[in-house]
């Protein structure tokens, strides 16, 4: 399987937060040719270990990218038929109108969002949004066709499928964050190439849409000496101030803030200027929204990074990325866990 053929298994499957498991065998699936041992934790974690090449080292380094996305889930059916449906995650309700979707019941069923026509709507509605809880699922079927196949708690996905648009730039839905996944299997790869002292960790956490869940969790078990998340920035779209956003095939966002190590995030500024990969520079003052704020502050605290793929429209069902950002992050990954030795770790982590 290469690269863009997994990306495109990830984006096309389905992964609603707390119900990741649907593409488990997929990533077990990509990792097993480049590590030595998978496990899935309780909480569903996939944690795939690829052990020190020196075998002179108890040093752990963790790296996670969350395998969950944000979705739909059924929470009535009309008498007629319509679904009722609520969110999982952070989902903009301008976005979802009109669209194809998946209801994941017995068996997967597909209908479309609607609302009220605006023909239809009062003066005062049509300058307004349109509330989730005004929108419906039309499936085709009626309430006693749709029983013992449909049932309250369902989940729901955008139906998308990962498309190719000019040059290296793809698009699909939830690049946020199997572009990330895809990034550590890049790592991966890479480091089948080089000599590595530490133990690495290849997260595929779940539930970071709805409060970094798995990230907690995996952290605790693991208690790495380094932690690094790999997510997804804001790429630069006109509307949107340049210092707030990322340039879309120039390299991951390093992120700088609280929740970053200094000491850590200088080297890895080094060791990109010293392999000429390209980067960026992302602001993050406060806690970052990604696994990274989990991270830091389990157990007594992990030396943390986070680096981020330029990705347009987030939270849509339309993300956009540039697969050369996603395989210079893996390719700046592996670089950097190469140089992390027991001789200068301890240096690394001094403040």
């Amino acid at each position: 399987m290469n690269t863009k053929e997994f990306l495109k298994a990830l984006s096309d499957g389905s992964t609603v937060s707390g119900y990741e498991y649907r593409i488990n065998d997929t990533i077990m699936y990509a990792f097993k040719k480049y590590t030595d041992e998978t496990i899935i934790d309780d909480l569903g974690n996939i944690i795939s270990l690829k052990k020190s090449k020196a075998n002179v080292s108890n040093m752990k380094i963790m790296l996670a990218a969350h395998m969950d996305e944000i979705g739909l889930m059924v929470k009535y059916i009309e008498d007629n038929g319509f679904i009722r449906f609520t969110n999982i995650g952070g989902i903009d309700p301008r976005t979802i109108l009109g669209q194809e979707v998946i209801v994941h019941g017995k068996k997967d069923l597909f209908g479309v969002i609607g609302s009220k026509p605006p023909h239809l709507q009062e003066a005062s509605e049509l300058n307004k949004a349109i509330k989730i809880e005004d929108m419906i699922i039309d499936l085709g079927y009626s309430k006693e066709q749709l029983e013992g196949i449909v049932d309250i708690g369902d989940v729901i996905t955008i139906r998308r499928e990962l498309k190719s648009l000019q040059d290296s730039r793809i698009v699909g839905k939830s690049l946020d964050d199997k572009a990330g996944i895809v990034a550590m299997f890049e790592c991966a790869k890479e480091l089948e190439k080089i000599n590595h002292e530490a133990d690495i960790y290849f997260v595929s956490t779940v539930q970071e849409e709805v409060g970094v869940r798995g990230a907690f969790t995996s952290t605790y078990r693991i208690n790495p000496d380094i932690g690094i998340a790999i997510d997804v920035g804001f790429g630069f779209t006109p509307e949107l101030p340049k210092y707030e956003t990322l340039d879309m095939g120039k390299g991951p966002g390093i992120t700088m803030g609280g929740n970053i190590h200094p000491g850590l995030r200088e080297h890895l500024v080094n060791i990109a200027k010293d392999y000429n990969i390209p980067f960026q520079y992302e602001i993050a003052p406060g806690p970052t929204g990604t696994d990274g704020r989990a991270m830091q502050i389990t157990r007594e605290g992990i030396p943390t990074l986070c680096l981020s793929i330029p990705l347009r429209y987030m939270h849509t069902s339309v993300e956009v990325v540039d697969m050369t950002d996603i395989k210079n992050t893996g390719k700046l990954l592996a670089f950097f866990i190469a140089s992390i030795s027991n001789e200068n770790l301890e240096g690394l982590l001094c403040y």
